[in-house]
């Protein structure tokens, strides 16, 4: 079966949260009975004893997807053939909905810097990235999703946008996207654009999950942590990205800083405010700005502080 064709049948899974070892005992003690869990693959991939048989024990309950940090789909060493015979032997014990991993290198001449680096966003970075894509998907026989990620600075290079990039390489490849929603405001608000445009441009119909995380505000810049709280602002975003993607599977990152599992569950519950259109749940705070920028309509403060390193990438 294609690729594209292959995206079709893929569940909608309604609302998730990423399997941390902190959460282990309450989810095998029936805790989230109704939630799937993302599981990063690293973490189980090479991993035998407690930690697989507790995957297999999820699995055995839940929906559950890979989630990787290390394919380096973007970079200019051969795919890991290692890596990838390892995932696919995961993915064929657990049999997860799909696989994911990130639009980014993560290390060149077999040296792994363990950060999701960006790539430039040109007609050759495209042509390479859906080579490589193709072959991954070959070798694990499955569709592979990629995550847009959070940037700090942008290639002189690039001639496109992300979302035209993203789009780009879905229809060449028939591989689905997952959008960070976090990532979407962290790289407007780094960049000086505008979210809104960001998921206006965005290939909506070959979304097969989202993510939802918090971030640090530093004022002139937000760096993506995943250690607080989903702000006012990234879920003003995702009620939009909830009706363009038609209610995509979503899930909730938080990996540093971790609430026990019932703080983790009360903030993945706040999405269903937005899944309905309502306004924000009381408790959430918006962002304020010291610094000087601009508003658009709904209010999200675009920064002019970083514009003169943004292109300094090279």
């Amino acid at each position: 079966m294609a690729a594209a064709d292959a995206l079709a049948d893929l569940p909608r899974l309604g609302l998730g949260l990423g399997l941390r070892s902190v959460h282990f005992d309450a989810i095998l003690s029936g805790a989230g009975q109704d939630l799937w869990f993302e599981a990063i693959s690293e973490n189980f991939m090479d991993s035998g004893g407690r930690p697989r048989a507790i995957l297999r024990a999820v699995a055995e309950r839940h929906r559950l997807v890979l989630h990787g940090v290390s394919l380096s789909i973007g970079s200019t060493d051969p795919l890991d053939r290692a890596y990838l015979a390892s995932l696919k032997r995961l993915a064929d014990e657990i049999h997860p909905a799909w696989i994911s991993d990130h639009l980014c290198w993560t290390g060149v001449n077999g040296h792994n810097s363990h950060d999701l680096l960006p790539i430039p966003l040109t007609e050759e970075s495209l042509a390479h990235v859906a080579a490589r894509v193709l072959q991954v998907q070959d070798i694990l026989e499955r569709p592979l999703i990629l995550e847009n990620p959070s940037s700090y600075v942008r290639f002189a290079q690039s001639t496109m946008e992300e979302p035209a990039f993203l789009r780009a390489l879905a229809d060449r490849t028939g591989c689905g996207l997952l959008l960070d929603v976090n990532n979407v405001y962290v790289s407007c608000f780094n960049a000086g654009t505008d979210p809104l445009a960001y998921l206006e441009a965005f290939p909506c119909d070959r979304v097969v999950q989202m993510h939802l995380a918090g971030h640090q505000d530093f004022g002139t810049h937000l760096i993506d942590t995943h250690d607080r709280a989903v702000r006012t602002e990234v879920w003003e975003l995702f009620r939009i990205a909830w009706a363009r993607t038609g209610g995509a599977s979503t899930l909730l990152e938080w990996d540093d800083h971790i609430p026990g599992f019932d703080g983790c569950l009360a903030e993945l519950r706040k999405a269903e405010h937005y899944m309905a259109g309502a306004a924000a749940p009381r408790g959430t705070t918006a962002r304020t700005d010291g610094g000087e920028g601009v508003s658009n309509p709904l209010g999200f403060i675009i920064p002019r502080a970083m514009d003169s390193v943004m292109e300094d990438a090279a």
